[in-house]
């Protein structure tokens, strides 16, 4: 990693401009938001701003990242197994990320997210399945790993649009499938 980017002024900076972003995107939509007005709410110059970002598009995926992971706590999910359970939670986590950021990032920016959404699943779902399945072949899991990473989020898209249900009882009819195939009861 760069020193400057582990430099605790930095690492304060970048979290200021986020910061700045976030809380301008709670007042504005993306489309009218400047690289001016998160300057001066982070009362720092446009060369700061830049050291930090290639461009505003740049500062919207970090940030949406961001939040993901902390969602997500990859980490945690990693130490899992892939069972019912993390089905549920990285279900939870993806409908949760998706709740926080629906009133800030407005319509134009869902492929984004989207795929913001698919490739953090997607890390998950690899570390899991090789977890389990250390001698299956690479090629086999990673497309594994797509296939869910695209169902999950998919699946996030049609709860938003139906809502109503909790996350949990939403997927919970799915379950069975995901894990055991046709065969499920």
């Amino acid at each position: 990693m760069d020193q400057a980017k582990m430099d605790p002024r930095a690492v304060r900076t970048r979290k200021l401009i986020m910061d700045s972003f976030i809380t301008l995107s709670e007042r504005k939509e993306f489309k009218d938001i400047t690289v001016k007005d998160i300057t001066m709410e982070a009362m720092i110059n446009r060369a700061t701003f830049y050291r930090h970002f290639e461009d505003i598009y740049d500062l919207l995926e970090k940030a949406l990242s961001e939040v993901l992971l902390v969602n997500l706590d990859s980490a945690a999910f990693t130490e899992r197994e892939l069972d019912e359970q993390t089905f549920f939670q990285l279900f939870e986590a993806v409908t949760n990320f998706q709740q926080s950021i629906s009133h800030r990032c407005h319509s134009g920016y869902e492929e984004t997210i989207a795929r913001i959404i698919r490739d953090q699943l997607e890390v998950i779902f690899f570390k899991l399945l090789t977890k389990k399945n250390p001698q299956a072949n690479a090629d086999s899991l990673h497309l594994t790993a797509v296939m869910l990473s695209w169902g999950i989020y998919g699946a996030s898209v049609e709860w938003k649009r139906n809502g109503g249900l909790s996350p949990e009882t939403f997927i919970k009819g799915a379950i069975p499938f995901i894990r055991f195939g046709l065969e499920a009861e």
